[in-house]
């Protein structure tokens, strides 16, 4: 990690992760996609826990994406026995490193048995103060905007007091600050509807290395080259570092 004294950039507060390659790191071992997805779950761990160690306070996993529905049946299925038995197997782990759970996403749509998972070890970790852990799940950015702007017209404000806070205030998790960085695993460069408003001026940090093989080292290395860029965000020197500062 860059030390403080070389560094253009803070450490971030928030990064955000699509956990890409499952599918085709499972296939090269000549498996199903299944077993790239429960490998899956030591990158997760690996991921927590050096977000933790520097200081890292929110860490955001683009889990289950809408357009994931449309997989086969089987592969769903057995995701989402996935997920209840990750949730109950690692609460315990959480609680230890100090980490909260919080959800983002249409959780009405994921199945009853996900959901009491989901929501005992949210109640469980509620109190922990240390590094907060989104799951993204059954998630779309434009599924998230749309429920905002269906939320302000529902709520008969006029069109002229609307403003970008407005709709920020009706997002999903709106007291969590913007990231500050994206990674996306397995070298595909695109956002595939993630955090779409939230990722406006975020640095984006494309890697090859599949999810099932993420661990603490590439994430380190992540934030380290993200601490070397310099962040315009098309604004003046003196507005950059009023961005930058905000929070700290």
């Amino acid at each position: 990690m860059a030390d403080s004294a070389t560094s253009t950039n803070p450490l971030p507060r928030h990064v955000a992760v699509i956990m890409d390659g499952n599918g085709r790191w499972a296939r090269e071992r000549g498996e199903d996609r299944v077993f790239g997805h429960a490998n899956g779950v030591d990158s997760v761990r690996a991921v927590v826990r050096a977000a933790g160690e520097l200081g890292v306070e929110y860490l955001t996993l683009y889990a289950f994406s809408t357009e994931n529905w449309s997989r086969p049946k089987e592969e769903i299925n057995a995701l989402m026995e996935l997920l209840v038995s990750s949730l109950a197997g690692e609460v315990d782990e959480l609680i230890a490193q100090g980490v909260r759970l919080r959800s983002v996403g249409a959780l009405d749509s994921l199945p009853e048995a996900c959901r009491e998972a989901l929501g005992d070890v949210e109640a469980r970790t509620a109190v922990c103060t240390g590094l907060t852990l989104i799951l993204a799940l059954s998630y779309s950015g434009r599924w998230e905007i749309t429920e905002a702007v269906r939320d302000i017209v529902r709520s008969g404000m006029a069109a002229d007091d609307i403003d970008e806070d407005t709709l920020r205030n009706c997002m999903g998790l709106p007291d969590v600050p913007d990231p500050e960085l994206l990674i996306r695993t397995s070298g595909e460069q695109r956002l595939s509807n993630f955090l779409l408003w939230q990722l406006a001026y975020s640095e984006l940090h494309f890697t090859p290395v599949m999810w099932p093989d993420f661990r603490e080292d590439h994430f380190r290395a992540a934030v380290h080259e993200f601490r070397g860029r310099e962040r315009r965000f098309g604004r003046t020197g003196e507005q950059l570092r009023h961005a930058q500062n905000a929070g700290n």
